[in-house]
């Protein structure tokens, strides 16, 4: 799987979330991409992981682990020198677990500070004790 998953025709540049946290910025490198050039899909999901991991610990306040990648949406391929900016947000909190939309803006390396959307997700994170077992969410 790569990021090339839709086409990129001239994307539209786009306005940077504000009801959003700003919890990720990765610049891929040569060795994160496939023959094409194209960063690797997988690559790009182990970073919205990390980054959609970032607010839920602030709730968990300990162990937890991914349960479930509700959605994941390439909107365009993402590219070497790429510097990426990934967005996350709460949007459900569950006894045990936390639900969390994480959005991936590019700026393109030569044209910084016009940024195009290339992926949106639903992670869903589980509260878990040392024994690996699902715990309930402390609640303020």
């Amino acid at each position: 799987m790569s990021t090339s998953a839709s086409p990129d025709l001239a994307p539209s540049t786009v306005s940077l979330p504000t009801d959003q946290d700003l919890v990720l910025k990765v610049i891929p490198m040569p060795g994160d991409c496939n023959a094409n050039g194209d960063i690797f899909g997988g690559w790009v999901m182990a970073q919205v992981d990390l980054a959609g991991s970032v607010v839920p610990a602030r709730y968990a306040q300990g162990r937890m682990a991914t349960v479930a990648v509700n959605e994941f949406i390439f909107k365009q391929p993402v590219r070497v020198g790429d510097i990426l900016s990934f967005f996350s947000k709460v949007v459900r909190i569950g006894r045990t677990s936390i639900t969390v939309k994480v959005e991936v803006f590019a700026e393109r390396f030569r044209s910084q500070g016009s940024y195009i959307k290339v992926t949106e997700a639903l992670v869903t994170y589980v509260a878990i004790d040392d024994q690996g077992r699902p715990r309930e969410i402390p609640r303020p």
